[in-house]
């Protein structure tokens, strides 16, 4: 009864173990389809980025124009009211009465013609940074264009890509999916906790000439033939895959 018992065990494990090297291979090909679109799905999504800043970077600009334009306005009031009130005064130097009244009414127009040349400077600054923020506009507009171009490049390429692909990539998500239920859930999370942090995204590996698939640090007589026997799982004590023999995987090795 034992004896079944063990033989029994041997059994799911090298079940699972298949399981878990098919699951590799299918997901290994869908990790290949990714790696055609490369990039792309990156730089379309930062190009999307770049382009809500430029516009919120052109709406920020014409805002400033518009408030810039208000200030030209009000400095023009200024203007016109200094002018009404120096005909005023004007009108009143002829009425005045002693030296006072006319050194008063002096020093006002004075100070009122004082008030036009500043407000008249003011408009003359408020008019530079109209100019240089619709300069700002018009550069800020064309690199908008060009990066707008680049985008439509990009998701044409990226949507013919995804079209080629998506089929035989759906295909293989449905055989992925129907391996799942093959493992059981505790070693199915480990595996695919090791393949997320696996830079080429190998979670389960083979033995190649005495070493690790994985990371090929050499692997001891005694740890080869343990996982020769598929008694249980076995990681790499060095990069934590998990580790098949070549055999139980269907592929053929030429051992050193």
């Amino acid at each position: 009864m034992a004896t079944d018992k063990k033989a029994e065990q041997t059994a799911n494990v090298e079940q699972r173990l298949r399981a878990l090297y098919e699951l590799q291979t299918i997901l290994s090909e869908i990790d290949r389809i990714k790696t055609i679109r490369g990039e792309l799905p990156l730089e379309v999504s930062d190009l999307e980025d770049n382009i809500a800043g430029l516009n919120a970077r052109i709406e920020n600009y014409k805002r400033e124009v518009e408030e810039f334009h208000q200030m030209l306005a009000a400095e023009r009031n200024k203007i016109e009211e200094s002018r009404s009130k120096i005909a005023t005064y004007q009108e009143q130097l002829d009425n005045v009465r002693n030296n006072r009244e006319f050194d008063l009414l002096s020093k006002e127009i004075e100070f009122q013609n004082l008030e036009i040349e500043l407000s008249e400077k003011h408009i003359r600054e408020h008019q530079r940074s109209i100019e240089n923020k619709e300069m700002e506009i018009r550069a800020t507009e064309d690199q908008l264009t060009d990066m707008e171009h680049i985008l439509h490049e990009k998701k044409s390429e990226l949507d013919e890509i995804v079209s080629e692909t998506r089929q035989e990539e759906e295909n293989l998500r449905e055989k992925a999916k129907a391996i799942e239920p093959k493992i059981d859930e505790f070693t199915l999370k480990a595996f695919k906790r090791i393949r997320k942090n696996a830079r080429n995204g190998l979670g389960i590996v083979y033995v190649q000439r005495n070493a690790c698939g994985g990371c090929f640090n050499r692997i001891p007589p005694q740890r080869q033939m343990e996982i020769k026997m598929h008694k249980k799982v076995i990681v790499c004590e060095y990069c934590g895959r998990i580790m098949i023999d070549p055999e139980l995987a269907g592929v053929e090795t030429e051992q050193a």
